[in-house]
């Protein structure tokens, strides 16, 4: 599904990854960690074709509409309510049966309450949830999370760590954590960037 071989990011002068080569199957789980500023969103924006690699080279094997991605920010519209908000990608995505993949969602991430509220209400960990509703509406066949437990309370981390179960080994899965020990028995792989 992904490889990496020689891969290598530069910002100007500053290399951000250098000689990055891995192998990913589909349905594989690769856990990225590193320290900050050791390159780990870099990369997953290059893994996801939102940055070109300065050197070597990454093949990712699935259209760009079937990639699911979440940063660092919730990338939703503060101005509309949740349901808005799904109910606009889940347009862009021509997502079937919509509707019921919305409300499953907000429901799964228990969100279904605040539905109708204006997102720039929401907390910050609310954002997060309604975040990985947007990431996961398209049911995609490749999810990139960076850093997914950013701003979650350990009620918001344990949806999340449902879900993330239920989907290793069904999806191909690239996550970026601080807390690895959360997810390292789901991994497949393990990438630690110095």
């Amino acid at each position: 599904m992904i490889r990496a071989a020689g891969l290598e990011k530069r910002y100007g002068s500053r290399r951000v990854l250098r000689g990055i080569d891995f192998e990913l199957p589909r349905d594989g789980f690769l856990l990225v960690t590193g320290s900050n500023g050791s390159g780990k969103t870099t990369l997953l924006r290059v893994i996801a074709g939102l940055a070109a690699p300065t050197r070597g080279k990454v093949q990712v094997d699935v259209h760009r509409g079937r990639v699911g991605f979440l940063a660092h920010e919730p990338l939703v519209y503060r101005a509309l309510t949740a349901l808005e908000n799904l109910d606009l990608f889940g347009r862009l995505y021509r997502v079937p049966e919509r509707r019921e993949r919305i409300g499953m969602l907000l429901e799964r991430f228990g969100l279904w309450e605040v539905r109708s509220e204006r997102v720039e209400d929401y907390s910050r960990g609310m954002s997060q949830r309604l975040a990985l509703c947007r990431a996961l509406l398209h049911d995609p066949e490749l999810l990139i999370l960076d850093e997914p437990y950013a701003s979650l309370d350990e009620h918001g981390a344990g949806l999340l760590d449902r879900e993330l179960d239920e989907l290793a080994g069904a999806r191909t899965l690239v996550v970026s954590t601080h807390d690895p020990a959360r997810i390292e028995l789901l991994a497949t792989q393990r990438l630690v960037l110095a």
